[in-house]
């Protein structure tokens, strides 16, 4: 299963949800889901967002468990 790993990106760069979910400008329930995982799908202008403010690339964002 393929999964977000937004908090573990934040902890590394210092940085809060709250910084996140502001710099985002999502709804809190949905930038909740997304970082908790309980979402389906995630926009591909979301995911070019979280790169752009987390100075990284698709690859950094997400992780594979089995």
């Amino acid at each position: 299963m393929i999964k977000l790993d937004l908090l573990t990106l934040l902890e590394q760069q210092g940085r809060t949800k709250y910084w996140l979910y502001k710099q985002l400008g999502m709804s809190y329930q949905n930038f909740n889901k997304m970082v908790n995982n309980e979402t389906k799908s995630i926009r591909y202008e979301n995911i070019e967002a979280l790169c752009q403010l987390l100075d990284c690339t698709p690859n950094d964002l997400f992780k594979m468990e089995d």
